[in-house]
């Protein structure tokens, strides 16, 4: 599904769709499950798998094509990498992830940027590829935009999957010198600007594109699933500061939907976004259509 956001070009770039290991009860830990089932006439199937009782979940890039970059917004989970204790369903992928980019006319050499929204897991994997026993850059032409505050909290963390992941996906970046650490108000050409959006991370960003007056907001996991959209009080078990992640997560939503902005986070399945409306206390969203 192609997006056009006045010149821009956006279309996401899908490596996963991951719908049996995201519990609700385990990874919306605060969630209301009576107030997840009124929901269930348009979550069940495409956003909840009512057979597990996980959520669906969509790991992909968003492409983005200005008149002056190509740019690639989180890079997934990658290829060969030791996911193994802690994610095994994540480790040792083999996707055709290059494949479906090339499917789109880019190739690694074309991107001009990598923007990874912040440092876990599965935004950062396709940061490097394996090439002869060691973990290269996959961009070789690309500034690799990491957020400051990100980065020095995930370089020095002491749990050892994160170092396991900050040393394959992240470090070869640093030291090809690459990469582009970053703060608030950072802007990439004269479509992207950056916004810091703690709560998920120490670091997470959100980043606006406009063109031609129409808008978009990227805004990684600052919410995970689209229900969040309506229980914006509900964090993710993955949030390392879950009280500040409501918090932004709110305030995200509500600036979106004064704006008109098209709302993009990194794991709604298909159709990946729409536009955020107030809905009493909450909101709500009005899905894109082809």
């Amino acid at each position: 599904m192609t997006i056009y956001v006045g010149t821009a070009r956006i279309d996401p770039i899908v490596e996963l769709v991951d719908d049996a290991n995201f519990m609700a009860s385990r990874f919306l830990p605060e969630h209301d499950p009576k107030a997840l089932q009124n929901h269930m006439s348009w979550l069940a199937g495409p956003h909840f798998n009512v057979e597990t009782g996980s959520l669906v979940l969509s790991v992909h890039s968003w492409l983005v094509r200005t008149e002056q970059h190509t740019i690639l917004i989180d890079t997934c989970v990658g290829n060969h990498k030791h996911r193994e204790p802690v994610i095994p369903h994540w480790h040792d992928l083999n996707t055709p992830y290059l494949n479906n980019l090339a499917a789109y006319g880019v190739t690694p050499d074309d991107v001009d940027f990598v923007m990874c929204t912040h440092l876990h897991v599965d935004h950062v994997g396709w940061n490097t590829q394996l090439i002869d026993g060691r973990w290269l850059p996959t961009f070789p032409n690309a500034k690799y935009i990491f957020s400051q505050s990100d980065y020095d909290h995930w370089s020095t963390h002491e749990a050892k999957f994160a170092q396991t992941v900050y040393q394959d996906s992240v470090l070869p970046v640093v030291e090809a010198k690459l990469a582009v650490l970053i703060d608030d108000g950072y802007q990439v050409g004269d479509n992207f600007q950056v916004e810091l959006a703690p709560g998920h991370t120490p670091g997470s960003i959100a980043l606006h594109l406009e063109s031609q007056s129409d808008r978009a907001v990227f805004a990684g996991d600052i919410l995970h699933s689209p229900i969040q959209i309506y229980y914006p009080d509900w964090s993710s078990s993955a949030c390392v500061d879950p009280v500040q992640s409501a918090v932004t997560r709110r305030q995200v939503l509500a600036a979106t939907a004064e704006s008109g902005a098209l709302f993009l986070p990194a794991h709604f399945s298909a159709p990946h976004g729409g536009t955020i409306r107030e809905a009493g206390a909450a909101f709500a969203i009005n899905w894109l259509t082809n």
